[in-house]
């Protein structure tokens, strides 16, 4: 089920959390930035697009909507993409040559309705703009995330996820530990090849978010971040490279899965 919150000021998030079996349940973000021209940050899981179009309706008039600015082009972001340039024959997508390349295997673009950004650029929406950049973490190559100067938000895309018991509203509402340990199990099954990074080359990727300070964290899998989580979420994935990588079950447990299912019994 697809509900609604207000992050910020002129911010919406629309959320639903999908579980994983055995690991507990990834929430699922998409953002609405309201303004002069009200920007629609990813567009919900595909096997919900009907659902998000319903709950979108009541944050925002899709009419009105001028841009979606595509975080990057897995499953779990496009899901509305294609039905809302159909309705508004106004609306751009912001992303990146990989991104339209992405898009050109499965679902092509119009290439008269978008919007090229690469990390450093800035996409001026109204009166906010936009500075894209390169999260952190990430699982796609096309991924590009933004600082929101109005705000001061930071939409990290994927980065910053955390796999979680229950899903709250808020990251404050996480003990310590449950988001610590949801955060670096995310980030070891999300980006993998954490464990294989120079760590002074990573160091600085997240001093720079440091650096930036924002005023939020607004993650794609991760309930909304006051500034008084940011460091804690930071040593968090400084911290993966140095975890066990992810292994997940294989086709004995799978089997064994399926075996209590048909027989009933607890699995």
């Amino acid at each position: 089920m697809i509900t609604t919150y207000e992050a910020a000021p002129g911010i919406d998030v629309l959320t639903s959390a999908f579980p994983i079996p055995g690991l507990g349940s990834v929430p699922i973000n998409a953002f609405v930035l309201h303004g002069d021209e009200p920007v629609l940050v990813d567009a919900g899981a595909v096997v919900e697009r009907d659902e998000f179009l319903e709950v979108l309706r009541t944050v925002v008039d899709v009419a009105a909507l001028r841009w979606i600015w595509l975080t990057h082009t897995d499953a779990d972001h496009i899901g509305a993409l294609h039905a809302l340039l159909d309705e508004n024959v106004d609306l751009e997508v912001v992303t990146t040559f990989l991104g339209v390349g992405a898009m050109s295997l499965a679902d092509p673009l119009p290439l008269d309705r978008v919007h090229l950004v690469n990390p450093g650029q800035q996409l001026v929406a109204g009166g906010r703009t936009l500075t894209a950049l390169r999260p952190p973490t990430f699982d796609n190559p096309c991924t590009t995330g933004f600082h929101d100067e109005r705000s001061g938000a930071l939409f990290s895309a994927d980065s910053f996820g955390a796999l979680l018991a229950d899903v709250p509203r808020s990251a404050e509402d996480l003990t310590e530990t449950e988001l610590r340990e949801g955060q670096a199990l995310w980030a070891t099954i999300d980006s993998p090849w954490l464990h294989s990074v120079d760590a002074e080359t990573f160091a600085d990727r997240l001093d720079a978010i440091r650096r930036l300070d924002p005023s939020m964290i607004l993650s794609s899998h991760l309930p909304a971040a006051s500034p008084a989580l940011t460091g804690r979420m930071l040593d968090t994935l400084a911290s993966v490279p140095a975890r066990a990588p992810f292994a997940g079950p294989d086709q004995a447990a799978l089997e064994s899965l399926l075996a209590g299912m048909t027989s009933g019994a607890p699995v």
